[in-house]
């Protein structure tokens, strides 16, 4: 049994006993409501502690309450792990974002609209000077430029810095479609023009929607996405075909393989859907298939509709 701090008051006494069923729940930081600790009343006129007769003489001490409890480290680690993934933290109350979401569409439409035609090209922003996709990248960027064709990147380091660099020595223009990470994105210092997006979505559009023809060289999950992606609104007639080059035999060569002993041998594609998809290492070879291509259609295929 609990003793409230005042004799008398039956309120506080229920508070007490509640307390004592439901004690507060750790982690919490809220202060406990009512009086911060438990006394015992005044000593009856025997001298002795009300059931101190029925516990042997000896008065029950009170149990004692956590009043706070700080959350441990990796506890606040982990809550700020979770904030950092932002599409997983949308609720409907943040509709509002929707006007960022726009807003983006609104830039993007309005400045890229003025640059085709354009050539996207992809590959990994861990590529170093010295690399094979590094030094192919730049090359192809200075053809690409001679051909009279704009640069569209991801904006970032590696290959889309390569790109970027040998179009504006070729005498072009390089734009940068930017995205903000927690790594290794930073826009590069040889763009033309750049454009900073939040929503990957979004850029994802911008990269597309203003293409004549993807160039992709050797990259990671982001190339990948952006091959899978892109392949599968071809397949699906949702865009027009352009021509997407991969670039290395050596990188891609694996892919293509098991793309056609698994994916065409189990059934899950045609053997024709691969004709969408073509492999060289000749930066020369690059820009000819594109030129070639575009030079054979009656309009702008970067351009809108």
């Amino acid at each position: 049994m609990i003793y409230s701090t005042t004799a008398g008051h039956p309120s506080r006494d229920a508070l007490a006993r509640v307390r004592e069923i439901n004690p507060p729940r750790l982690g919490s930081a809220e202060p406990l409501a009512g009086p911060s600790r438990l006394r015992y009343p005044s000593r009856t006129r025997g001298g002795r502690r009300p059931g101190a007769a029925e516990e042997g003489g000896t008065a029950r001490r009170p149990p004692k309450l956590p009043c706070r409890v700080r959350l441990p480290v990796a506890v606040h680690e982990e809550k700020e792990m979770r904030n950092r993934f932002e599409i997983n933290q949308l609720e409907k109350e943040e509709s509002w974002r929707m006007f960022r979401i726009i807003g983006e569409f609104v830039e993007g439409f309005d400045t890229l609209s003025r640059i085709t035609p354009a050539v996207t090209v992809f590959g990994s922003a861990r590529a170093r000077p010295g690399d094979f996709a590094y030094d192919t990248a730049e090359t192809i960027g200075r053809e690409i430029a001679r051909a009279n064709f704009t640069l569209v990147t991801g904006g970032g380091p590696g290959v889309m810095e390569a790109a970027s660099k040998g179009a504006v020595e070729g005498g072009g223009k390089a734009v940068g479609l930017n995205i903000e990470l927690p790594m290794e994105q930073r826009p590069n210092p040889y763009l033309s023009l750049s454009l900073n997006f939040h929503h990957f979505f979004v850029r994802k559009v911008m990269l597309v929607k203003y293409a004549t023809a993807f160039v992709l060289l050797p990259g990671g999950f982001g190339t990948l996405n952006e091959l899978f992606e892109t392949v599968t609104l071809i397949q699906t007639h949702k865009i027009r075909p352009f021509p997407m080059i991969l670039v290395g035999w050596d990188y891609w060569r694996g892919l293509i393989d098991w793309l056609h002993d698994q994916t065409v041998g189990h059934g899950f594609l045609d053997a024709s859907d691969l004709d969408f998809l073509t492999i060289t290492d000749s930066p020369t070879e690059v820009v000819e298939q594109i030129t070639r291509f575009y030079e054979g259609q009656s309009l702008d295929l970067s351009a809108p509709e």
